[in-house]
């Protein structure tokens, strides 16, 4: 590390540089068909939600733009694996959910990602390191404190 840099900017580098060769890696598997990750992500978000959901929700969890989020909904849709309902609160808003067809292409397909992600990860990293990083990586994803109020622990610690 250069004497005048921060170790968060190393490790924030180091983040992003594991992220995109994990990403190469599993974006070479012969496991996604005819979905391009993005979609999968897509899906597999959807899979998620209780309930349908707003593209604005859904925009927030996919590393997407709101524009090329709304053309790849509309290429879902015309698939026959997500579909439009109408929001009973809001008249003029859409949710979306999967079809059965995308719930069961998103399972088949996750399966498959599931175990490859298993695998790579487990392979680089003990019990142990995993277990740490998805505490950093869930901590690192909180949102962050509201009008410079300290942020909770899930287990009610507060930290400045």
């Amino acid at each position: 590390m250069a004497a005048n840099r921060h170790p968060a900017n190393d490790a924030w580098e180091a983040l992003l540089s594991a992220h995109a060769a994990l990403m190469k890696q599993f974006a070479a598997e012969d496991i996604w068909g005819d979905l391009s990750m993005r979609e999968y992500d897509v899906l597999y978000t959807l899979s998620k939600c209780p309930e349908p959901a707003r593209i604005g929700e859904l925009n927030r969890h996919v590393l997407l733009s709101q524009p090329a989020l709304s053309r790849l909904v509309d290429r879902l849709a015309e698939r026959g694996l997500l579909e439009r309902k109408p929001d009973p609160a809001d008249g003029r808003a859409i949710r979306l959910a999967l079809t059965d067809s995308g719930r069961v292409l998103q399972r088949q397909v996750g399966l498959q990602h599931g175990s490859s992600v298993a695998r790579a990860m487990a392979a680089r990293l003990t019990p142990g390191e995993l277990q740490q990083l998805e505490t950093i990586c869930l901590k690192l994803a909180r949102e962050p404190a509201l009008a410079g109020l300290p942020a909770n622990d899930t287990n009610g610690t507060t930290h400045p």
